[in-house]
């Protein structure tokens, strides 16, 4: 585990071209790039209520859509977050939250166990949110989750509004995994009866 656990990733294909670094133990400030201003602000949001440092630029074939762009940045995201943590040692593990947003209100649950899980119970009533499909939401998450190696489990537990009931998914997401990667004097090693995650 790096004393300040960073991680870069780049991501070079005939459909994208990104470049992210990511700090664990930052101060919640990101720069954001994707040419799809609703999933930025969503990063930004991630960022800012996970206490993550983000930089990230992602230039994709938005001529055809969004979906590259989106997905490949959930790839990118995860493995920064699996390199950072390295071996994880003296982290909690475990994180949960729920967020509130008006009339929305999400959960996210996480355990960073090794292994790829992801459930998502959401509905969403439009197609897009300020040019991002609600399709995208899940398939970002599921990137994010299988090259991160994490179990999740997010709810939109009530919302009339989908860009209230995104961002407060991707807030509560933040919260948790920050609460998660949080090491503690009280973990011996690393959290697992196993001996490994």
């Amino acid at each position: 585990m790096s004393a300040d656990r960073r991680a870069r990733v780049e991501r070079r294909t005939s459909e994208t071209e990104i470049d992210l670094t990511l700090v664990l133990d930052g101060s919640g400030r990101c720069e954001a790039s994707t040419g799809v201003g609703f999933f930025d602000h969503m990063l930004h949001a991630f960022t800012r209520h996970g206490l993550f440092d983000l930089v990230l630029t992602c230039r994709g074939d938005l001529d055809v859509d969004a979906h590259h762009s989106v997905e490949d940045v959930g790839i990118c995201l995860g493995q920064a977050l699996g390199e950072a943590l390295g071996d994880k040692a003296g982290i909690q593990r475990f994180g949960h939250a729920y967020v509130p947003m008006d009339d929305a209100l999400a959960r996210a649950v996480v355990d960073l166990s090794g292994r790829s899980y992801l459930a998502v119970n959401a509905a969403f009533r439009d197609g897009s949110v300020g040019g991002l499909p609600v399709a995208l939401v899940p398939e970002f998450l599921r990137a994010f989750v299988d090259h991160g190696r994490l179990n999740l489990h997010v709810d939109l537990l009530r919302g009339a509004d989908d860009h209230h009931g995104i961002e407060a998914i991707f807030k509560a997401l933040g919260r948790a995994l920050d609460m998660a990667t949080l090491r503690s004097d009280r973990v011996s090693g690393v959290p697992s009866t196993k001996g490994t995650l």
